[in-house]
């Protein structure tokens, strides 16, 4: 069994983001490309986004800290610490409203 603080790396993902031109950070806390589940946490700096792109599966994002608006065609939805986001089977994109960290969860088709 394996025990994972999401606070930590939220914490440290969002230090890594501060200190990249980016704005940046990433870390896959669980699974990868060889499993069909992958959670990764997230960190952007305010004002930092993920340009428009393809859902990659069934998909959601927990925001850990901060505030988050994903965009998908003209639909919007923003969320704030404790928010679970499902993202749409479409485009879409993420920007940073605050300093934020996300944990996204994906379950790739199989």
């Amino acid at each position: 069994m394996q025990k994972i603080s999401l606070d930590a790396q939220a914490r440290e993902q969002l230090e890594r983001a501060a200190s990249t031109s980016s704005g940046r950070s990433a870390t896959t806390v669980y699974g990868g490309h060889e499993h069909t589940l992958r959670q990764t946490v997230l960190a952007l700096t305010a004002g930092t986004s993920l340009a428009e792109h393809e859902s990659p599966g069934e998909a959601t994002l927990l925001v850990l800290q901060g505030r988050v608006r994903l965009t998908s065609g003209e639909t919007t939805w923003e969320g704030r610490s404790g928010d679970l986001i499902v993202i749409p089977p479409a485009r879409h994109a993420l920007q940073a409203i605050d300093d934020a960290a996300v944990l996204l969860t994906v379950a790739k088709p199989g």
